[in-house]
């Protein structure tokens, strides 16, 4: 049985402005979090940055329905997401993914760490 069904949308920050990494870290702590915690489907979703480099939206559906239907609905509005919309380009990559397993340590989940924030 599988753990789950990924998918990953990567955006370049390579030609992004500085102030870019903070407003991503606004819009996600401020508004993204809360539309995808009620996301039938969405077993988890981390947003990873490396500044300067990239942004990325990491998902994990309990289906590949599931998967496969967020996958096609965000492709058509990708270009125009508040993502592309902050970062001034559309996603340079879409990937499905197979999650093998899933481990949750002691620590379990943290919300919204940003620099300073980490432990």
């Amino acid at each position: 049985m599988d753990a789950g069904y990924g998918l990953t949308v990567r955006w370049s920050l390579a030609a992004a402005p500085p102030a870019v990494a903070q407003q991503l870290r606004d819009y996600v702590i401020g508004t993204s979090m809360a539309r995808f915690m009620f996301l039938d489907g969405l077993a988890f979703k981390t947003w990873r940055m490396r500044e300067g480099e990239w942004f990325e939206g990491t998902y994990v559906f309990d289906s590949a329905r599931e998967r496969d239907e967020f996958r096609d609905d965000f492709v058509g509005v990708a270009a125009t997401s508040p993502g592309s919309k902050i970062i001034g380009s559309a996603p340079i990559a879409i990937e499905d993914y197979e999650v093998v397993a899933i481990a949750e340590g002691p620590a379990k989940f943290r919300r919204g760490a940003g620099p300073g924030n980490a432990r």
